[in-house]
């Protein structure tokens, strides 16, 4: 079916619930008027509708082709016309920095755009993708000489840029990278190796491609604290000359086939060092987090269109009758959407795609006021939670991105199992982002082992008390019982991680994961309680659109009663400890 952008749901979170139209006040964001924010979300969803979809599916069915002999790759039809519209119309420039030819708008307004991207065409949207994160990576921690001569046409979008991390040998453990930068008398580098698994690695959408590689310097310490980052362009500006950067083929995936996940070889390529020497990490975590920030988006975008699909269909799809007598008496059988098996999986996909949404966007407004605030303890609180609140984005958003397509394919019965219908697709594409950017199993450990350490603890607590100023402020807020349960057992499982973790390093591992997805169904039920205290008060008083207003109310019900209290076993298993988990030996594992 074609997509439609939940431009109703999205403007109800971002105004009544956020009052993101307050960003106007402060100076850096006093374009983002809501004229402008709600142009911003009308056209992005045409762009989504009329341009980025109808490239999907041919894009999954042809994939990208490799040249062996000239070590080029063709991307799928339509991809190079649809990403020209995108450039042009201004879409990779959105939140970029003004002095570079960006338009300097809310980080936010960005999420919202990934969003619908990735709903309408997730491997089209990898491409400008990644570039965003090498444009905010060169901009913090770029020479000057560089950013004046990569920024601009990386932010108009007439260049791409790469992350390149991964190698044969080594993924998550990047003190094992054996890519070597060596230094040139020019002032350069001379970069040698081989990286595999790059998301835009080559493609015929530019003539440039701006790649951002982690290597070693001679005599760098053999682990992360030896790693530099080194921008490496595929065509070198001054001269024009293609520097000896080639692909070494392409990937055979899963899913996103019309992205080019590629190997790259970098045979002595001319490079620049981007940040200080053996500090890139430091330079690389500022692409990473905002790419998992991103990825996030994905997970959404997903689990959206998945939703869409499954609505669709149960709306239309006759078999069998209801369970208290026919509900379309004219006709040889119900829709499916009254039988409650099937309700159920479409609620568990509306409520939690609608509390996904809030929580991006919630994460998004905090983004924006740690770069615009004039308060420095504002910036400072809002810069906690995005830290603390990043890994969680990631992980939740992915994980119930792929098992909202998942519910969605189980909707649509055995035509969700056919090509002929796009619920295997997203399957299959929603699968991937619970990986890359950092596997969830890895967000999880550093929300664990190093957030919720971080400055004495300051950014859990920050969150604690986030939910309990909310909670103290409105005690006749929804569900304000089930919230207050829900923070406690938040707060009791980080104590025990506290205590236990401390002694054994273990026990926090084995804690990590559902303590991550404790931690996001405690924020989205605060976020739920906000949603239907606002759709409870514009109700009263006459506001509003009615029907959206009610089904929060109805949503966020759900929400406390069905979907919530999995937090109650995600305790127990946190605080169960890791014995049972780390028990086997080798013998038992196999026998």
């Amino acid at each position: 079916m074609p997509y439609q952008p939940p431009v109703n749901d999205i403007k109800f979170v971002l105004f009544d619930v956020l009052g993101l139209d307050q960003l106007q006040t402060l100076e850096k964001y006093a374009d983002a008027t809501p004229d402008i924010i709600c142009a911003v979300i009308e056209e992005a969803g045409k762009l989504a509708a009329e341009v980025l979809q109808p490239v999907n599916k041919v894009g999954d069915e042809q994939g990208c082709t490799y040249d062996p002999q000239t070590h080029a790759v063709k991307t799928p039809d339509g991809f190079i016309d649809a990403y020209r519209q995108f450039t042009e119309a201004g879409w990779a420039s959105l939140d970029a920095p003004v002095e570079y030819g960006g338009q300097g708008l809310p980080h936010t307004l960005k999420f919202i755009v990934d969003e619908m991207v990735c709903s309408s065409n997730l491997s089209l949207g990898m491409y400008p993708g990644l570039t965003h994160g090498a444009i905010s990576a060169l901009h913090a921690h770029g020479s000057q000489a560089l950013k004046d001569t990569y920024l601009e046409n990386l932010v108009s979008g007439q260049w791409t840029g790469t992350m390149c991390l991964t190698e044969p040998q080594c993924g998550t453990d990047l003190g094992m990278i054996r890519t070597k930068a060596t230094p040139r008398a020019d002032g350069s580098y001379g970069i040698q190796g081989t990286k595999i698994w790059i998301t835009g690695g080559e493609h015929d959408l530019v003539d440039n491609i701006v790649h951002l590689v982690l290597a070693k310097l001679p005599g760098a310490p053999d682990s992360t604290k030896g790693l530099s980052l080194f921008l490496v362009p595929k065509v070198l500006p001054d001269s024009g000359e293609r520097n000896p950067v080639f692909c070494g083929g392409l990937e055979h995936t899963m899913g996103i086939k019309g992205s080019a996940t590629a190997v790259i070889n970098f045979e002595d390529a001319q490079g620049w060092l981007v940040g200080e020497a053996n500090n890139g990490m430091r330079a690389m975590f500022t692409m990473m987090n905002e790419a998992r920030l991103m990825v996030g988006m994905q997970g959404l975008g997903v689990a959206e269109m998945a939703y869409q699909e499954s609505l669709g269909f149960a709306m239309e799809r006759l078999q069998g009758r209801s369970l208290t007598g026919p509900k379309n008496a004219d006709g040889p059988a119900d829709p499916i959407i009254v039988h409650p098996d099937v309700r159920r999986m479409l609620m568990r996909q509306k409520v939690l795609n609608e509390g996904m949404r809030a929580l991006a966007l919630f994460t998004g407004q905090q983004l924006d006021l740690s770069v615009a605030h004039p308060d420095e303890s504002v910036r400072e609180r809002a810069d906690d939670l995005v830290q603390l609140l990043t890994p969680v984005v990631k992980s939740f958003l992915t994980d119930e991105g792929f098992n909202n397509a998942n519910v969605g394919l189980q909707v649509l019965g055995g035509a969700g199992f056919t090509t002929d219908w796009p619920l295997e697709q997203l399957v299959r594409d929603g699968r991937i982002p619970r990986i890359y950017e950092g596997t969830n199993g890895i967000q999880a450990m550093d929300l664990v082992g190093r957030k919720l350490g971080l400055k004495g603890g300051r950014l859990i607590a920050g969150l604690f008390d986030t939910i309990s100023s909310f909670l103290a402020d409105t005690p006749d807020a929804p569900h304000h019982t089930e919230l207050q349960a829900a923070l406690k057992s938040l707060e009791e499982a980080t104590t025990w991680i506290a205590v236990n973790g401390m002694q054994d390093p273990e026990e926090a591992g084995a804690a990590a994961s559902p303590y991550l997805r404790l931690t996001a169904l405690t924020v989205i039920a605060y976020l739920w309680s906000r949603m239907a205290s606002v759709a409870q008060r514009q109700l009263a008083g006459g506001e509003g659109n009615g029907p959206l207003l009610e089904s929060k109310q109805v949503s966020a019900r759900y929400y406390f009663d069905t979907l919530l209290p999995e937090s109650e076993w995600l305790l127990k298993d946190i605080t169960s400890g890791k014995d049972s988990m780390m028990a086997f030996t080798t013998e038992h594992w196999q026998a």
